[in-house]
């Protein structure tokens, strides 16, 4: 319904505080709810070394069936539109988001990307996580190397609202 603000969901992985810092930033900008996507098992330092092919997060991504379990369900019923965070894996997802996606029905749902990292791209986020969310509409958004000021935010969600007119 156009002039209608959509009911917004900001829902994020945050293994290290990054994401959830640009998350937190994007809730309040947005006037959105929040949904921290947990892992049934908590990742430590050791889960999350990159350079281990051995660490938890090296065998995840290396094994794109991988479906980390959630210390909950999504909870999205009532929302329209959903900004899904996430730190960039191997130019990727983690696997865990796919296990998010999977955990409820995002049909009809506008689901827009955000990501943290420090250099990389969406790379094939996208694409890795479409076959996860049937019937919804995933669209990548911008990939933040930091923080980022209110000033950037709201023009990120300005430049939402005029492209696909689901924020106002």
């Amino acid at each position: 319904m156009a002039g209608k603000a959509m009911k917004t969901l900001v829902a994020y992985f945050s293994p290290t505080g990054t994401t959830a810092r640009v998350a937190h930033a994007i809730a309040e900008t947005a006037g959105a709810d929040m949904q921290e996507i947990e892992p049934a098992v908590p990742y430590t330092s050791a889960d999350l070394n990159w350079q281990d092919k051995k660490s938890r997060s090296t065998i995840e991504m290396h094994d794109p069936a991988s479906r980390p379990a959630l210390a909950k369900a999504a909870a999205v019923d009532g929302y329209e539109l959903v900004l899904l965070g996430f730190p960039i894996w191997w130019y990727v997802a983690p696997t865990i988001i796919n296990t998010y996606l999977e955990s409820a029905d995002f049909s009809g749902k506008h689901i827009v990307l955000f990501a943290t990292s420090g250099v990389s791209g969406f790379g094939e986020a996208a694409q890795g996580l479409a076959p996860s969310c049937p019937g919804a509409r995933i669209t990548e958004g911008k990939v933040f190397h930091g923080v980022p000021s209110r000033a950037e935010l709201e023009a990120w969600l300005s430049e939402l609202s005029s492209s696909s007119s689901t924020i106002d």
